[in-house]
Protein backbone atom coordinates (compact mmCIF):
# COMPACT_ATOMS: atom_id res chain seq x y z
CA UNK A 1 0.00 0.00 0.00
CA UNK A 2 2.83 2.42 0.87
CA UNK A 3 4.99 1.47 -2.13
CA UNK A 4 8.08 0.61 -0.17
CA UNK A 5 8.12 3.85 1.81
CA UNK A 6 9.75 3.71 5.25
CA UNK A 7 9.45 6.49 7.81
CA UNK A 8 12.17 6.52 10.44
CA UNK A 9 11.49 8.39 13.68
CA UNK A 10 13.83 6.63 16.06
CA UNK A 11 16.25 8.53 18.34
CA UNK A 12 19.00 7.26 16.05
CA UNK A 13 19.89 6.37 13.42
CA UNK A 14 18.03 9.19 11.71
CA UNK A 15 17.17 9.93 8.06
CA UNK A 16 19.96 11.07 5.72
CA UNK A 17 19.38 14.06 3.38
CA UNK A 18 19.70 13.25 -0.31
CA UNK A 19 22.43 15.84 -0.79
CA UNK A 20 24.45 14.23 1.99
CA UNK A 21 24.05 10.83 0.32
CA UNK A 22 25.26 12.39 -2.91
CA UNK A 23 28.27 13.93 -1.16
CA UNK A 24 29.20 10.53 0.30
CA UNK A 25 29.14 9.03 -3.21
CA UNK A 26 32.07 11.11 -4.42
CA UNK A 27 35.03 9.16 -5.86
CA UNK A 28 37.33 7.72 -3.21
CA UNK A 29 40.54 9.59 -2.46
CA UNK A 30 43.72 8.48 -0.73
CA UNK A 31 43.88 9.57 2.88
CA UNK A 32 47.65 10.12 2.55
CA UNK A 33 47.31 12.20 -0.57
CA UNK A 34 46.92 15.97 -1.01
CA UNK A 35 43.10 16.18 -1.05
CA UNK A 36 42.26 14.59 2.29
CA UNK A 37 44.05 17.13 4.53
CA UNK A 38 42.05 19.92 2.86
CA UNK A 39 38.81 18.03 3.50
CA UNK A 40 39.62 17.15 7.12
CA UNK A 41 40.72 20.66 8.07
CA UNK A 42 37.61 22.15 6.49
CA UNK A 43 35.26 19.82 8.38
CA UNK A 44 37.14 20.04 11.70
CA UNK A 45 36.84 23.82 11.64
CA UNK A 46 33.27 23.94 10.34
CA UNK A 47 32.22 21.76 13.27
CA UNK A 48 33.51 24.27 15.82
CA UNK A 49 30.35 26.42 16.15
CA UNK A 50 28.15 23.32 16.35
CA UNK A 51 30.15 22.17 19.39
CA UNK A 52 30.74 25.65 20.78
CA UNK A 53 34.43 24.76 20.60
CA UNK A 54 37.44 27.05 20.23
CA UNK A 55 39.54 24.19 18.82
CA UNK A 56 39.04 22.09 15.68
CA UNK A 57 36.91 19.03 16.40
CA UNK A 58 38.67 15.66 16.29
CA UNK A 59 37.07 13.04 14.03
CA UNK A 60 37.43 9.30 14.62
CA UNK A 61 36.06 6.35 12.68
CA UNK A 62 33.92 4.92 15.48
CA UNK A 63 30.41 4.87 16.91
CA UNK A 64 28.95 7.14 19.56
CA UNK A 65 29.99 4.62 22.19
CA UNK A 66 33.48 4.84 20.71
CA UNK A 67 33.35 8.58 21.40
CA UNK A 68 32.42 7.90 25.04
CA UNK A 69 35.23 5.38 25.44
CA UNK A 70 37.68 7.79 23.81
CA UNK A 71 36.85 10.42 26.41
CA UNK A 72 37.34 7.90 29.21
CA UNK A 73 40.48 6.25 27.81
CA UNK A 74 42.30 9.56 27.57
CA UNK A 75 41.43 11.00 30.97
CA UNK A 76 40.55 8.25 33.45
CA UNK A 77 42.91 5.82 35.13
CA UNK A 78 42.86 3.07 37.69
CA UNK A 79 41.57 4.16 41.12
CA UNK A 80 40.59 7.62 39.90
CA UNK A 81 37.44 8.86 41.63
CA UNK A 82 34.87 9.69 38.96
CA UNK A 83 31.35 11.03 39.33
CA UNK A 84 28.86 9.96 36.68
CA UNK A 85 25.33 11.37 36.60
CA UNK A 86 23.11 8.38 35.85
CA UNK A 87 19.54 9.15 34.81
CA UNK A 88 19.07 6.49 32.16
CA UNK A 89 20.72 3.83 30.01
CA UNK A 90 23.43 6.02 28.56
CA UNK A 91 24.56 7.52 31.83
CA UNK A 92 24.87 3.95 33.07
CA UNK A 93 26.82 3.02 29.93
CA UNK A 94 29.35 5.81 30.55
CA UNK A 95 29.72 4.68 34.17
CA UNK A 96 30.39 1.13 33.03
CA UNK A 97 33.01 2.33 30.55
CA UNK A 98 34.81 4.20 33.32
CA UNK A 99 34.78 1.09 35.50
CA UNK A 100 36.43 -0.81 32.65
CA UNK A 101 39.41 1.52 33.10
CA UNK A 102 39.58 0.73 36.81
CA UNK A 103 38.05 3.94 38.08
CA UNK A 104 36.14 4.25 41.33
CA UNK A 105 32.82 5.35 39.90
CA UNK A 106 30.46 7.27 42.13
CA UNK A 107 27.01 7.19 40.52
CA UNK A 108 24.73 10.13 41.19
CA UNK A 109 21.45 8.32 40.61
CA UNK A 110 18.65 10.52 39.27
CA UNK A 111 15.08 9.30 38.84
CA UNK A 112 14.59 8.19 35.24
CA UNK A 113 12.54 10.82 33.45
CA UNK A 114 13.93 13.73 35.46
CA UNK A 115 16.96 15.97 34.99
CA UNK A 116 19.81 16.44 37.44
CA UNK A 117 19.47 19.72 39.31
CA UNK A 118 22.65 21.68 40.05
CA UNK A 119 22.04 21.47 43.79
CA UNK A 120 21.83 17.68 43.57
CA UNK A 121 25.27 17.52 41.99
CA UNK A 122 26.69 20.01 44.48
CA UNK A 123 25.38 18.09 47.48
CA UNK A 124 26.65 14.81 46.05
CA UNK A 125 30.14 16.14 45.37
CA UNK A 126 30.39 17.60 48.88
CA UNK A 127 29.23 14.34 50.44
CA UNK A 128 32.05 12.32 48.85
CA UNK A 129 34.99 14.09 50.46
CA UNK A 130 37.29 12.82 47.69
CA UNK A 131 39.51 14.34 45.03
CA UNK A 132 37.38 13.91 41.92
CA UNK A 133 39.18 13.53 38.59
CA UNK A 134 36.14 14.04 36.37
CA UNK A 135 32.41 14.65 36.43
CA UNK A 136 30.52 13.07 33.55
CA UNK A 137 27.08 14.18 32.40
CA UNK A 138 24.77 13.27 29.55
CA UNK A 139 23.38 16.34 27.77
CA UNK A 140 20.38 14.48 26.37
CA UNK A 141 19.63 11.14 28.03
CA UNK A 142 18.24 9.39 24.97
CA UNK A 143 16.55 6.59 26.89
CA UNK A 144 14.31 8.99 28.82
CA UNK A 145 14.19 12.04 26.50
CA UNK A 146 15.58 14.27 29.27
CA UNK A 147 17.78 17.30 28.65
CA UNK A 148 20.13 18.09 31.53
CA UNK A 149 21.11 21.68 32.48
CA UNK A 150 24.71 21.29 31.33
CA UNK A 151 25.71 24.92 31.79
CA UNK A 152 24.69 24.88 35.45
CA UNK A 153 26.21 21.45 36.08
CA UNK A 154 29.49 22.65 34.58
CA UNK A 155 29.58 25.62 36.93
CA UNK A 156 29.06 23.34 39.95
CA UNK A 157 31.73 20.90 38.73
CA UNK A 158 34.42 23.57 38.52
CA UNK A 159 33.45 25.45 41.67
CA UNK A 160 33.00 22.47 43.98
CA UNK A 161 35.31 19.79 42.57
CA UNK A 162 37.68 21.59 40.19
CA UNK A 163 37.45 18.46 38.04
CA UNK A 164 37.31 17.74 34.34
CA UNK A 165 33.77 18.16 33.02
CA UNK A 166 33.05 15.59 30.30
CA UNK A 167 29.75 15.68 28.42
CA UNK A 168 28.05 13.02 26.31
CA UNK A 169 26.21 14.97 23.62
CA UNK A 170 25.48 12.01 21.37
CA UNK A 171 21.75 12.50 20.87
CA UNK A 172 21.57 16.27 20.73
CA UNK A 173 24.71 17.99 19.42
CA UNK A 174 23.76 19.65 16.15
CA UNK A 175 20.32 20.56 17.51
CA UNK A 176 20.96 22.40 20.78
CA UNK A 177 22.96 25.40 21.98
CA UNK A 178 26.34 24.76 23.58
CA UNK A 179 29.37 26.84 24.51
CA UNK A 180 32.27 24.83 25.86
CA UNK A 181 34.14 27.78 27.36
CA UNK A 182 31.19 29.50 29.01
CA UNK A 183 29.70 26.19 30.19
CA UNK A 184 32.99 24.86 31.60
CA UNK A 185 32.96 21.80 29.32
CA UNK A 186 36.40 20.24 28.84
CA UNK A 187 35.44 17.37 26.52
CA UNK A 188 32.25 17.12 24.45
CA UNK A 189 31.49 14.10 22.28
CA UNK A 190 28.85 12.92 19.85
CA UNK A 191 28.24 10.37 17.10
CA UNK A 192 27.31 10.91 13.49
CA UNK A 193 23.95 9.13 13.32
CA UNK A 194 21.75 11.46 15.36
CA UNK A 195 21.23 15.21 14.87
CA UNK A 196 24.31 15.27 12.63
CA UNK A 197 22.25 13.64 9.84
CA UNK A 198 24.82 10.99 8.88
CA UNK A 199 24.99 7.19 8.92
CA UNK A 200 26.66 5.60 11.95
CA UNK A 201 30.44 5.48 11.80
CA UNK A 202 31.97 8.78 12.92
CA UNK A 203 32.79 9.90 16.45
CA UNK A 204 33.32 13.61 17.08
CA UNK A 205 35.41 14.73 20.06
CA UNK A 206 35.80 18.40 20.98
CA UNK A 207 38.56 19.08 23.51
CA UNK A 208 39.64 22.36 25.12
CA UNK A 209 43.24 23.31 25.89
CA UNK A 210 42.95 22.40 29.58
CA UNK A 211 41.82 18.86 28.74
CA UNK A 212 44.53 18.57 26.07
CA UNK A 213 47.19 19.16 28.72
CA UNK A 214 45.57 16.54 30.96
CA UNK A 215 45.49 14.06 28.07
CA UNK A 216 49.18 14.63 27.27
CA UNK A 217 50.11 13.61 30.82
CA UNK A 218 47.64 10.74 31.10
CA UNK A 219 49.29 7.33 31.18
CA UNK A 220 46.54 4.75 30.77
CA UNK A 221 46.96 2.15 28.03
CA UNK A 222 45.28 2.98 24.73
CA UNK A 223 46.22 2.83 21.06
CA UNK A 224 43.53 3.43 18.45
CA UNK A 225 41.67 5.80 20.78
CA UNK A 226 44.76 7.71 21.91
CA UNK A 227 43.84 11.34 21.27
CA UNK A 228 47.48 12.42 21.45
CA UNK A 229 48.03 10.55 18.18
CA UNK A 230 45.08 12.36 16.59
CA UNK A 231 46.23 15.77 17.85
CA UNK A 232 49.75 15.17 16.57
CA UNK A 233 48.62 13.89 13.18
CA UNK A 234 46.27 16.84 12.73
CA UNK A 235 48.79 19.45 13.84
CA UNK A 236 51.58 18.09 11.61
CA UNK A 237 49.72 16.93 8.51
CA UNK A 238 46.01 17.79 8.90
CA UNK A 239 45.43 14.06 8.80
CA UNK A 240 44.44 11.14 11.01
CA UNK A 241 46.80 8.53 12.46
CA UNK A 242 44.72 5.65 11.08
CA UNK A 243 42.47 5.06 8.09
CA UNK A 244 39.54 7.51 8.21
CA UNK A 245 35.99 6.95 6.98
CA UNK A 246 36.52 9.29 4.03
CA UNK A 247 33.02 9.01 2.54
CA UNK A 248 31.41 9.84 5.87
CA UNK A 249 33.69 12.85 6.28
CA UNK A 250 32.56 14.09 2.86
CA UNK A 251 29.04 13.68 4.20
CA UNK A 252 29.94 15.62 7.35
CA UNK A 253 31.18 18.46 5.18
CA UNK A 254 27.81 18.59 3.43
CA UNK A 255 25.97 18.50 6.77
CA UNK A 256 28.00 21.51 7.92
CA UNK A 257 27.05 23.34 4.73
CA UNK A 258 23.37 22.60 5.33
CA UNK A 259 23.54 23.86 8.91
CA UNK A 260 25.34 27.01 7.76
CA UNK A 261 22.72 27.63 5.07
CA UNK A 262 19.83 27.27 7.52
CA UNK A 263 21.72 29.14 10.24
CA UNK A 264 22.59 27.33 13.46
CA UNK A 265 20.25 29.51 15.55
CA UNK A 266 17.43 28.57 13.18
CA UNK A 267 18.38 24.88 13.48
CA UNK A 268 18.05 25.16 17.25
CA UNK A 269 14.74 26.99 16.93
CA UNK A 270 13.41 24.36 14.51
CA UNK A 271 14.13 21.59 16.99
CA UNK A 272 12.30 23.51 19.71
CA UNK A 273 9.31 23.75 17.40
CA UNK A 274 9.45 20.04 16.58
CA UNK A 275 9.52 19.24 20.30
CA UNK A 276 6.56 21.50 21.08
CA UNK A 277 4.50 20.15 18.20
CA UNK A 278 5.18 16.56 19.21
CA UNK A 279 4.49 17.06 22.90
CA UNK A 280 1.30 19.04 22.43
CA UNK A 281 0.05 16.62 19.78
CA UNK A 282 0.62 13.62 22.04
CA UNK A 283 -1.15 15.35 24.93
CA UNK A 284 -4.14 16.11 22.67
CA UNK A 285 -4.91 12.41 22.23
CA UNK A 286 -4.68 11.68 25.94
CA UNK A 287 -1.26 10.07 26.13
CA UNK A 288 1.16 10.91 28.93
CA UNK A 289 4.73 12.14 28.58
CA UNK A 290 7.60 10.76 30.64
CA UNK A 291 9.30 14.12 31.12
CA UNK A 292 8.12 17.53 32.25
CA UNK A 293 8.14 20.46 29.85
CA UNK A 294 11.10 21.86 31.81
CA UNK A 295 13.21 18.70 31.38
CA UNK A 296 12.14 17.81 27.83
CA UNK A 297 14.64 17.28 25.05
CA UNK A 298 14.19 18.99 21.67
CA UNK A 299 15.45 15.88 19.87
CA UNK A 300 13.36 13.01 21.26
CA UNK A 301 10.04 12.62 23.08
CA UNK A 302 9.19 9.72 25.42
CA UNK A 303 5.52 8.75 25.48
CA UNK A 304 3.76 6.67 28.16
CA UNK A 305 0.78 4.70 26.75
CA UNK A 306 -2.36 4.38 28.84
CA UNK A 307 -4.35 1.42 27.57
CA UNK A 308 -2.38 -0.31 24.83
CA UNK A 309 1.18 -1.51 25.41
CA UNK A 310 4.04 0.38 23.83
CA UNK A 311 4.91 -2.79 21.95
CA UNK A 312 1.44 -3.03 20.38
CA UNK A 313 1.57 0.62 19.34
CA UNK A 314 5.02 0.49 17.77
CA UNK A 315 4.20 -2.83 16.07
CA UNK A 316 1.08 -1.45 14.38
CA UNK A 317 2.85 1.76 13.41
CA UNK A 318 5.63 -0.25 11.82
CA UNK A 319 3.56 -2.95 10.11
CA UNK A 320 0.58 -0.92 8.90
CA UNK A 321 2.00 2.56 8.39
CA UNK A 322 5.75 1.89 7.88
CA UNK A 323 6.52 4.26 10.77
CA UNK A 324 9.40 3.13 12.98
CA UNK A 325 9.71 4.55 16.51
CA UNK A 326 12.02 3.66 19.39
CA UNK A 327 10.95 1.55 22.34
CA UNK A 328 11.89 1.76 25.99
CA UNK A 329 15.24 0.52 27.30
CA UNK A 330 16.16 -1.45 30.42
CA UNK A 331 13.73 -0.59 33.24
CA UNK A 332 11.52 1.32 30.78
CA UNK A 333 11.30 -1.52 28.27
CA UNK A 334 7.64 -2.06 27.36
CA UNK A 335 6.57 1.03 29.29
CA UNK A 336 7.29 3.83 26.81
CA UNK A 337 7.90 4.51 23.17
CA UNK A 338 10.14 7.27 21.86
CA UNK A 339 9.64 9.59 18.91
CA UNK A 340 12.85 10.95 17.42
CA UNK A 341 12.59 14.41 15.84
CA UNK A 342 16.15 15.49 15.20
CA UNK A 343 18.42 16.27 12.31
CA UNK A 344 16.75 15.94 8.92
CA UNK A 345 13.26 16.55 10.28
CA UNK A 346 10.65 19.22 9.54
CA UNK A 347 7.26 20.10 11.04
CA UNK A 348 5.64 18.13 8.22
CA UNK A 349 7.42 15.01 9.49
CA UNK A 350 5.92 15.56 12.94
CA UNK A 351 2.45 15.82 11.40
CA UNK A 352 3.08 12.58 9.56
CA UNK A 353 4.02 10.58 12.66
CA UNK A 354 1.19 12.09 14.73
CA UNK A 355 -1.29 11.22 11.96
CA UNK A 356 -0.13 7.58 12.04
CA UNK A 357 -0.29 7.59 15.85
CA UNK A 358 -3.89 8.85 15.76
CA UNK A 359 -4.94 6.01 13.43
CA UNK A 360 -3.09 3.46 15.56
CA UNK A 361 -4.79 4.55 18.79
CA UNK A 362 -8.13 4.61 16.97
CA UNK A 363 -7.67 1.03 15.75
CA UNK A 364 -6.22 -0.39 18.96
CA UNK A 365 -8.47 1.33 21.47
CA UNK A 366 -11.51 2.51 19.50
CA UNK A 367 -11.02 6.11 20.65
CA UNK A 368 -12.11 8.79 18.22
CA UNK A 369 -8.85 10.73 18.27
CA UNK A 370 -8.56 11.23 14.52
CA UNK A 371 -7.32 14.71 13.74
CA UNK A 372 -6.79 15.77 17.35
CA UNK A 373 -3.00 15.44 17.55
CA UNK A 374 -2.37 16.86 14.10
CA UNK A 375 -4.75 19.79 14.71
CA UNK A 376 -2.99 20.70 17.94
CA UNK A 377 0.43 20.40 16.33
CA UNK A 378 -0.71 22.56 13.42
CA UNK A 379 -1.85 25.22 15.89
CA UNK A 380 1.55 25.15 17.58
CA UNK A 381 3.25 25.56 14.21
CA UNK A 382 0.96 28.38 13.07
CA UNK A 383 1.47 30.27 16.33
CA UNK A 384 5.22 29.73 16.34
CA UNK A 385 7.14 32.97 16.28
Amino acid sequence: MLLGQEYLYTPGPTPIPDRVKHAMNQPMIGHRGSKFPVLLEDVANRLKPIFGSENPVTILSASGTGALETAAANTIGENDDIVVIVSGSFGERFATICEAFGANVHRLEIEWGKSCKPEQLEDFLKSLNKKITAVIATYCETSTAVLHPIKELGEVTKRVADALFIVDGVSCIGAVPVNMKEWNIDILVTGSQKAMMLPPGLAFVAVNDYAKEHIKKHSSNRFYLDLNRYFSSYDKEKSTPYTPAISLIYGAQEVCKMIEEEGFEQVIERHQLLMNMTREGVKAIGLDLLTSDEDASPTVTAVVPKNSTSGAITKMLREQYSVTLGGGQHKLKGQIFRIGHMGYCTPFEVLKVLNALEMTIYKLEGQDVLGLATKKAQEVWINHV
